[in-house]
């Protein structure tokens, strides 16, 4: 009983520390605007594009050609497959 304790607590733990080094690593979001020069040499993530007849906020996190990971937040239109 005491062993299934003591890993509970280590579990337990351990998910805190994993969720303030999550929080340490959260980088800053970049708004794009219109003339914003983008160095995007890989895509690591987008959002998807919600089926809504009308632009929404979205977010792309990529890699620059120097390794610097970013996130851009920008606006898109949804996929509007109402007809």
């Amino acid at each position: 009983m005491k062993t299934a304790m003591i890993i509970v607590a280590l579990l337990g733990f351990s998910s805190v520390v994993a969720a303030q080094d999550g929080s340490a690593s959260t980088k800053q979001v970049e708004q794009y605007r219109y003339g914003t020069h983008l160095d995007v040499a890989k895509v690591i993530s987008e959002d998807p594009v919600p089926d809504v007849c009308a632009v929404v906020p979205t977010h792309m996190t990529y890699q620059d050609s120097q390794g610097k990971r970013h996130v851009l937040a920008y606006n898109v239109m949804g996929r509007c497959s109402q007809g």
